[in-house]
């Protein structure tokens, strides 16, 4: 295979990053200028901005009236784990695993909680387990959309209406991005740092009434730590979810999220999020659909992720060889774009199998998409043709 001549265009942005990923088209350090800074987080400015927060992510998600919201520590995972710790063991727990980070709230239940009566459902990455199994008189938890494989569920028609156990949805990076059918979740998590660009450490938690019944008449049976405690005295700590925090917030990140919930409300809502994102995956997988040398890590179309795309490199040459070759391979093309300045942060997660990861949530632009797909392919031909001749060589 011939080296193909070195595009002329480059991303504007080539920042392409699933977490921290890309902050929003215009962005700058300026628009943070009214922080509150040096101030308690306690005190009544410091307590407005959070609960502003709380009230604006409220109405761009469409949520309902009664669904309550908290800022939480810890980013997603700090969310996640809260919920397990503090709503777990009244009833038997379905886990659903597809990709690393269920990988991990698997471990919390089976080895951290050490639940008796847990199924795990386990699929390859790629895959999705057999959803028509989940039972739902169980409480289930499951990821909406896998980060590190590109996989989602289509949709919540899986999920049974009448269910007698509770659904903990870990959103992080579906959430603004896709739409989600709330009346089927009674957790949500995320965090500020994916769809919207936030900055890290900092998680939300969304509690459905189902889920606030389950907190002020079941127990845990473990010491739940003072970071996880969502009741005060068996009955349900409102204040959090006014934007009393358990823990010190960073009020410069805070100011970061509204920047990025008032940007997100400029451009038309929730509405247009989840159109930017499809029309990023769209490009993508336009490109894909006419190039030889790479597909999707996801086998089926309607599980693809329009924010987390996963690639693989399926041309012969490449795929028949030894993982870790695999990996060497795709790890080039990595270094390769980042050399040139045109792509930052692209490749699979570390224990996903060997490929590339392409950003492509709302704070991306099409355009910056569109001019590094042509660099992945000159970074492929450049690197294939180097080593047919290394092979020919040896």
């Amino acid at each position: 295979m011939t080296a193909l001549e070195r595009p002329a265009t480059r991303p504007q942005n080539p920042l392409f990053s699933s977490g921290p990923c890309a902050k929003r088209p215009g962005w700058s350090l300026d628009n943070l200028k009214n922080a509150i800074l040096g101030r308690s987080h306690r005190s009544a400015a410091g307590k407005a901005r959070l609960k502003l927060a709380i009230d604006r992510t409220r109405v761009l998600l469409k949520l309902p009236d009664d669904y309550l919201v908290a800022i939480v520590s810890g980013s997603d995972t700090g969310a996640v784990e809260m919920a397990l710790w503090s709503l777990l063991g009244a009833r038997g727990v379905d886990v659903l695993a597809w990709e690393a980070f269920g990988k991990d709230w698997v471990v919390d239940v089976v080895k951290q909680l050490k639940l008796g009566d847990v199924r795990v459902m386990e699929a390859a990455y790629g895959q999705l387990p057999d959803l028509a199994k989940v039972n739902f008189s169980r409480d289930v938890v499951f990821t909406w959309n896998g980060t590190t494989s590109g996989v989602r569920v289509p949709n919540a028609d899986w999920i049974a209406a009448d269910r007698q156990g509770l659904t903990i949805c870990d959103a992080t990076s579906g959430i603004f991005a896709q739409s989600l059918d709330w009346a089927k979740l009674d957790v949500i998590t995320y965090s500020w740092q994916k769809v919207l660009g936030g900055e890290a450490a900092h998680g939300m938690l969304i509690l459905s009434p189902r889920s606030v019944d389950r907190l002020e008449s079941h127990t845990p049976k473990w010491p739940v730590p003072k970071i996880f405690r969502l009741t005060k005295g068996g009955k349900l700590n409102r204040e959090i979810f006014e934007g009393a925090t358990i823990n010190t917030p960073s009020m410069l990140c805070v100011e970061d999220y509204l920047d990025a919930l008032a940007w997100a409300e400029s451009i038309g809502g929730l509405d247009a999020l989840i159109a930017r994102s499809d029309r990023n995956a769209r490009a993508v997988t336009d490109w894909v659909e006419r190039t030889r040398w790479i597909d999707f890590l996801a086998v089926e179309a309607q599980t693809r992720s329009n924010t987390s795309v996963c690639l693989r490199v399926v041309d012969a040459a490449i795929s028949s060889r030894a993982l870790e070759e695999q990996a060497a391979f795709a790890g080039k093309i990595v270094k390769l774009l980042e050399k040139e300045g045109v792509a930052f942060d692209i490749g699979a997660y570390r224990d996903a199998p060997p490929g590339l990861r392409l950003w492509c949530g709302a704070t991306v632009d099409t355009s910056d998409l569109e001019a590094l797909l042509p660099w992945l392919d000159w970074a492929f031909a450049t690197l294939r043709s180097d080593l047919a001749a290394s092979t020919q060589a040896a």
